[in-house]
């Protein structure tokens, strides 16, 4: 069966996607820590993130980058945290998580409660910088 990732990447559960290439999807947290709070996840359903092979998983954290940079761009923070974790879905994932402090990392922290039109604002200035990031890179 299919994981909840899979089925956001097939566009049968409906998320906002704020970058995306041939290996690689990027889409904010519907139960965000912080607003820009986003999950890069591959494609290919893998489990764990160190059985990914080492060019995917090289190819991941590059992602991740660029999707990070695209996220300081969009949302004031200090910097942008990533963490693993990998219990919650068994599909490999990152979180990136725009910070202030160290413990705005905290999974015990209290969860925002966005609406639908600050998710999408989000997203789109998420998506935007990513974009412009790509253009530039060409």
């Amino acid at each position: 069966m299919s994981t909840i990732f899979s089925r956001i990447i097939a566009g049968e559960i409906p998320s906002y996607k704020v970058a995306e290439n041939d290996k690689f999807f990027a889409f904010l947290d519907i139960n965000p820590l912080a607003k820009g709070h986003t999950l890069v996840v591959p494609k290919q359903e893998i489990d764990y993130i160190f059985d990914l092979d080492d060019t995917m998983l090289a190819d991941m954290i590059l992602f991740a980058k660029k999707t990070a940079k695209a996220i300081e761009k969009s949302i004031p923070c200090k910097r942008v945290g990533m963490m693993v974790i990998g219990l919650e879905v068994p599909h490999a994932h990152i979180h990136l998580i725009p910070i202030q402090k160290e413990n705005d990392m905290s999974l015990a922290n209290p969860r925002l409660k966005l609406s639908e039109q600050e998710f999408k604002e989000i997203a789109e200035a998420i998506a935007q910088a990513f974009s412009s990031s790509a253009s530039a890179d060409k």
